[in-house]
């Protein structure tokens, strides 16, 4: 992946020029550390070969086999968990590296990927409902429900899609920093978009637990995508 591979962009995250009359309100990117554990799941495969590695000595002296023969087992289960827990970290800081979450006044934007990148285009009006689920640290995810029939394939998003929602896709900013005040923010935007088209807009209050949901409502439209 070359270093320049967005250097095309006439703004960085945005498939092109703003119009006029908008305006970026928030950029921001996932934390590669939380990503590596939300998304890829990297601690539960470092264990997953934690436990291999342990059922492979264990059962080895049972059996009385060699002890190099156990011992040679033990390190090749070891490196191939390196492996693969590496290849997840370093596919998470890549993508946490390529992925642009932007707010302007009129549309939140979504640009990602580490081969292939896309970009959608996601107005205000489109957007159903939001909710936001934080851990103690503050870091969380944003899901976004789209509503009048919009969709977007769940393949297209990943990883910045809720998971297991295939039927019904929802963009997610992932891992997030400092999600409650992203929330705060994407939750003005759609208050304002709801007026704009006179429709009633709907908060739900945050909770206090772990994950503290609060929802948005506003009224119905089509993504665009670039």
């Amino acid at each position: 992946m070359s270093e320049n591979e967005h250097d095309g962009e006439p703004i960085r995250g945005l498939p092109g020029h703003l119009p006029a009359g908008e305006h970026i309100l928030w950029q921001g990117s996932p934390d590669w550390r939380t990503l590596a554990r939300s998304a890829m799941k990297a601690h539960w495969v470092a264990l997953y070969f934690g436990g291999l590695t342990t059922w492979n000595l264990v059962n080895g002296l049972i059996t009385a086999k060699p002890l190099d023969q156990v011992a040679l087992t033990a390190v090749l289960s070891v490196l191939a968990g390196a492996v693969c827990v590496g290849l997840l970290i370093l596919y998470a800081w890549a993508n946490a590296r390529t992925t642009v979450y932007t707010m302007t006044n009129k549309r939140f934007v979504l640009r990602h990927g580490v081969a292939l990148s896309k970009c959608f285009n996601i107005p205000y009006p489109t957007i159903a409902s939001a909710q936001l689920k934080v851990d103690a640290k503050g870091v969380g995810d944003i899901p976004i429900s789209l509503g009048g029939g919009a969709k977007i394939a769940y393949p297209h998003l990943w990883p910045h899609a809720r998971p297991w929602r295939f039927v019904s896709p929802e963009p997610m900013m992932r891992a997030l920093p400092d999600a409650a005040a992203v929330a705060e923010r994407l939750s003005t935007q759609l208050q304002i978009a709801a007026r704009a088209a006179d429709k009633p807009f709907i908060a739900e209050p945050a909770r206090p637990a772990a994950a503290r949901p609060t929802r948005a409502k506003s009224s119905d439209g089509q993504p665009a995508t670039a």
